[in-house]
C-alpha cells in the first residue's frame, strides 16, 4: 500500500527530532518536514493552511474550537511547555517590583490570544489579584509594529484592549508609555533598559507548579480534519511516533556516559526534572495533563479567547483518548 504523503511544520526540538529525521517513522506516512519558528508556522497555518500537520498555538486552537471551527483537530502531543512568570517585563530601575503592583497599570501584549499571555494573565488574576478589568491592555508587536490578532475575541465586560499598530511594545515600554509587557519573546531592549519582573524566575515558577500542578502547555500538534477523515488511523500513528521520539530523547539526556548536548551536568538536571515533575516529566496524552489543560481552557474562557466553555474531551479525536490493553 502506498504511504500517505504529509508535510509537518514544526520547530527544531530535541524531543521531536528523531521523528523529523525519520529515525522514528510514522507508520503508513511519507513525511516531509518544514522547520519553522512558531510565529511563522502559526501565521501561515492559521490563515492559509499550507500543510497537513502543524505545530500550533494552544490558545488559537482552543479559540477556534470554541467558535465551532473544527477544520483542524489536535492530538495530545505538546512540543513546547514553558513556565511564564519569566515573561513579565518592566523598565529597569522602575517602581514596579511585585506582580500585584500591575493593578491599574498599562500592560502590553503581542496578541491577546497568545498562549503564553493567557497563562500569565491567569497567574496575575488568580495568584497576584490583578483583575483583567483593572488594567489598560495594549496590543502590538513585540519588536516590530503591525502585529495583529489572528482569532476573533469575545472580551469580558469591562476589559479594555486597544491595538497600537504604529509602535512596538519594546518602544512603548522604554518610553514609559506602558508599564509592563507580557511576551514569550523578550523585547529587544531586554538588558538595556528592560528587565524581568522576577529576576529569580525559576524559583517562582517551581513554587507555582507546587501550588497549582500546572506545567504550562504552549503548543500542540494539529491535523487538518479533512485529512483525518480520509485516514482516521493517522492520529494514533502520529501520536505513537511522537511518544517514541520523546522517549529516545529523554533516554539520551539521562545518559551520564557521554555528553549528548553541549551542557555540563545535563543528566543530573534530568534527575532534578524527574524529582519535581515525576518520572515522565514531559507527558503527552489527556489524563497526564488534565490539571494543566483544565486550567488553560478556564483561563481562555475567562479572558474571552474561548467563546464558550470547552470540555477537554472535545479537544482531541476519540481514537487518541483510549488505547488497547494486553
Amino acid at each position: 500500500m502506498n504511504k500517505v504523503p504529509l508535510t509537518l511544520a514544526i520547530g527544531d526540538y530535541e524531543h521531536t527530532r528523531d521523528l523529523a529525521t525519520g529515525q522514528v517513522p510514522v507508520q503508513g506516512v511519507d513525511l516531509n518536514v518544514l522547520y519553522l519558528p512558531p510565529e511563522e508556522a502559526f501565521f501561515r497555518f492559521t490563515f492559509f493552511r499550507e500543510w497537513e500537520v502543524s505545530e500550533m498555538s494552544m490558545g488559537k486552537y482552543v479559540s477556534l474550537r470554541s467558535q465551532e471551527d473544527n477544520a483542524i483537530a489536535a492530538i495530545p502531543v505538546f512540543p513546547s511547555r514553558v513556565f511564564r512568570q519569566s515573561m513579565i517585563y518592566v523598565r529597569e530601575g522602575g517602581r514596579i517590583t511585585r506582580p500585584e503592583q500591575l493593578k491599574g497599570k498599562r500592560i502590553g501584549v503581542p496578541e491577546w490570544a497568545q498562549t503564553a499571555v493567557i497563562y500569565t494573565r491567569g497567574y496575575l488574576v488568580h495568584q497576584a489579584d490583578v483583575p483583567l478589568a483593572s488594567v489598560d491592555w495594549i496590543q502590538a508587536g513585540v519588536n516590530q509594529a503591525g502585529r495583529v490578532e489572528k482569532v476573533k475575541l469575545k472580551l469580558p465586560a469591562g476589559v479594555r484592549l486597544r491595538p497600537e499598530p504604529e509602535r512596538s511594545l519594546n518602544e512603548m515600554l522604554l518610553a514609559g508609555d506602558i508599564d509592563a509587557v507580557l511576551s514569550a519573546r523578550p523585547p529587544r531592549g531586554f538588558g538595556r533598559g528592560i528587565a524581568r519582573l522576577f529576576p529569580d524566575y525559576e524559583a517562582v515558577e517551581a513554587e507555582y507548579f507546587k501550588d497549582t500542578g500546572v506545567f504550562p502547555i504552549m503548543h500542540v500538534i494539529v491535523i487538518k480534519t479533512e485529512v483525518l477523515e480520509r485516514h482516521p488511523w493517522l492520529a494514533m500513528n502520529l501520536y505513537k511516533a511522537f511518544e517514541e521520539a520523546k522517549r529516545r530523547s529523554v533516554e539520551r539526556l539521562s545518559d551520564i556516559t557521554a555528553s549528548h548536548a553541549p551542557l555540563a551536568w545535563l543528566a543530573p538536571y534530568t534527575d532534578r526534572m524527574k524529582s519535581l515533575f515525576g518520572e515522565d516529566f514531559w507527558p503527552y496524552g489527556l489524563e497526564m495533563n488534565r490539571i494543566t489543560l483544565q486550567a488553560f481552557v478556564d483561563f481562555a474562557f475567562e479572558q474571552g479567547v474561548c467563546h464558550r466553555r470547552l470540555e477537554l474531551e472535545e479537544l482531541f479525536p476519540k481514537q487518541v483518548l483510549t488505547s488497547f490493553k494486553v
